[in-house]
């Protein structure tokens, strides 16, 4: 397995998509699902792309879910933003649904550090936008391995 941020569509009706997300930084695999609305995802793939030009400070806060037991599902958390020679750095929240353990309710939850390239931020828009209008049912964001 490739590092890097994977969303594959597990189902979709005329509301909603529903993804699973794999986050890999070489060490560390984290996955979960979100619900994502059809005009959330666009308004978000619109949004990667006025940012991939913001290369001298930028930042982009890509969000799928809410954090929290009352909400249904996972939720992930990107924070991004461009620094040292138009690195792209990324912050990674994520949360799995909550289920029973014992007399409460819990979730894993994992915070994860990345970083890429603008290159590859741009294959990305692509593969996310193509993700959103039903072409394909996967978009990866590869990542750059760091010590």
């Amino acid at each position: 397995m490739k590092p890097g941020i994977r969303f594959t569509k597990l189902s979709s009706d005329e509301d909603m998509l529903t993804l699973n997300v794999e986050i890999f930084d070489g060490r560390s695999l984290f996955t979960t699902d979100v619900y994502v609305g059809h005009s959330h995802l666009a308004g978000i793939v619109l949004g990667l792309h006025t940012f991939k030009d913001h290369i001298y400070g930028g930042l982009f806060n890509l969000r799928f879910g809410e954090f929290g037991p009352e909400y249904a599902s996972g939720a992930l958390d990107v924070r991004m933003h461009f620094r040292k020679g138009a690195k792209l750095f990324l912050r990674v929240m994520a949360q799995s649904k909550f289920s029973e353990f014992g007399d409460r309710e819990v979730a894993s939850e994992a915070t994860l550090y990345l970083m890429s390239e603008p290159a590859r931020l741009d294959n990305f828009i692509l593969a996310l936008r193509m993700l959103s209008d039903g072409s394909v049912d996967q978009a990866e964001l590869e990542i750059i391995e760091w010590d």
